[in-house]
């Protein structure tokens, strides 16, 4: 598809690399040069320098043949104006904004047919309402959801003396009496997808698919006791730390916000009243011993520098804070990050992203497209979902008998009025099922026929 990317910062950055290498003809539009020639170096696409609101840069871009527009530049006002000038001449292109700013959350929706929207994007929003699924669901490090809510994929961290350490998976349905499928290992920095001779070891993160309501059995029987949370203190108070205390106090929980900036707290506290707003520094030790941080059952790191928010969750988890959440900014430190104590790793840049290509992918295959995408193991593997249609080879045929591409999984069919199978090699894919795959490598899947020899 021929798709113009308007900004070319961070997330512009990482939809470039993602959409350039599914094969997609992009053109990068910014106000900075310099930035664009680093683009060109390292990706094959045309550029345009100059304000993407303007209708002379927007032709000069291609707007008039362009399948998708993505506004994300750092202002809203201009990726409004971007997507509506672009729909203005080109009414048959699809437009996606990025909409930051809380003020116009309401307004945008209610009128995104006026503006030309297609789809609306707000990554900090979107990363706010992931932490908040953490902390009122604690014991995971990650959690995505398929199925209509049926079957998750879920994250977690082989410690010490756990019942996981040295278990090969073929044994794990047994030991821990409740059907799941591990569908992804990373372990010293490399993804893989396992077979059952795979063996677990002290350390490995690993993603496991189960039916939503097993999810606390599957907890208990591995002996992580987890408690409702009740007190949550979250450093820094920028867009995301707004989102996410305004949903937490509304669930009931007693919320407090660091922030050093003294008219942002007071901003802060005149929009949430029920919010403890704190002036300070969330990465003093005094401060946080001041404020009972060992007390506390979950603490959230949302400051703007990486390493601080590492910092302040590692002191966190050596206080023996049972629930942690760095938010970073980019996952370039895989590995790094892999051997710190630092908790769920949140990065809103990337789930916004993500949320772009599966709308991007839908576009392409209107037909067969999945109808959820989430990216797992630090974005080097990817799960989908999609519906088995009259187009699907193999339908009706033992999954043991069917060649498959490496590094790819079958692990949950919803079955149309028969609940959510864990699928075995005598299970059937049917007209109609649902069915999530967990892909790895280098494999790009659109459609299910994609994961077949």
């Amino acid at each position: 598809m021929r798709i113009i990317i308007a900004g070319d910062g961070k997330v512009g950055r990482i939809l470039t690399q993602k959409l350039s290498m599914e094969g997609h003809d992009l053109t990068l539009i910014d106000q900075d040069q310099s930035v664009l020639d680093v683009s060109m170096e390292r990706f094959d696409v045309m550029a345009v320098q100059g304000n993407c609101a303007s209708m002379q840069v927007l032709i000069h871009a291609g707007i008039r043949k362009a399948d998708l527009l993505i506004a994300v530049t750092g202002a809203d006002e201009i990726n409004l104006l971007c997507a509506m000038t672009a729909h203005g001449i080109n009414p048959d292109v699809h437009t996606i904004a990025r909409i930051r700013n809380p003020e116009y959350n309401e307004q945008i929706y209610n009128m995104r047919s006026l503006f030309g929207l297609s789809l609306i994007v707000n990554p900090e929003y979107q990363a706010a309402r992931e932490i908040s699924r953490l902390l009122k669901y604690p014991g995971f490090l990650k959690r995505d959801t398929f199925a209509k809510g049926r079957v998750e994929i879920v994250e977690l961290k082989v410690e010490e003396g756990s019942k996981l350490c040295n278990m090969p998976i073929c044994s794990l349905n047994h030991t821990l009496k409740t059907k799941v499928i591990v569908c992804a290992v990373r372990r010293d920095g490399q993804t893989s997808i396992p077979d059952g001779n795979y063996i677990l070891k002290q350390g490995d993160r690993i993603y496991v698919t189960a039916a939503t309501n097993d999810l606390t059995l599957l907890l208990k029987n591995l002996g992580i006791i987890t408690n409702k949370v009740k007190r949550v203190i979250i450093c820094g108070g920028g867009r995301i730390s707004y989102y996410l205390a305004d949903d937490l106090q509304k669930s009931g929980m007693h919320v407090e916000i660091i922030e050093k900036d003294s008219d942002r707290c007071v901003e802060l506290a005149n929009r949430l009243p029920d919010v403890d707003v704190v002036k300070g520094d969330g990465s003093s030790q005094l401060l946080l011993d001041s404020m009972g941080v060992e007390n506390t059952d979950a603490l959230v790191a949302m400051t703007t520098l990486d390493e601080m928010n590492m910092i302040i969750s590692l002191y966190g988890k050596s206080c023996g804070v049972k629930q942690v959440v760095t938010k970073v900014a980019h996952l370039e430190n895989n590995s790094m990050m892999d051997s710190l104590s630092i908790g769920s790793v949140i990065c809103a840049k990337e789930l916004c992203c993500n949320n772009i290509v599966t709308y991007v992918r839908a576009m392409q295959n209107k037909s067969g497209a999945a109808l959820a995408i989430h990216a797992i193991a630090d974005g080097e593997a990817e799960a989908l979902e999609f519906v088995v249609d009259e187009k699907v080879r193999n339908t009706g045929v033992p999954l043991k008998e069917l060649k498959f591409k490496k590094n790819v999984r079958i692990v949950s069919i919803r079955h149309m009025g028969k609940g959510v199978e864990f699928p075995t090699g005598e299970s059937v894919m049917k007209k109609g099922d649902a069915v999530i795959i967990v892909s790895g490598g280098d494999n790009q899947i659109r459609q299910i026929n994609d994961i077949f020899l």
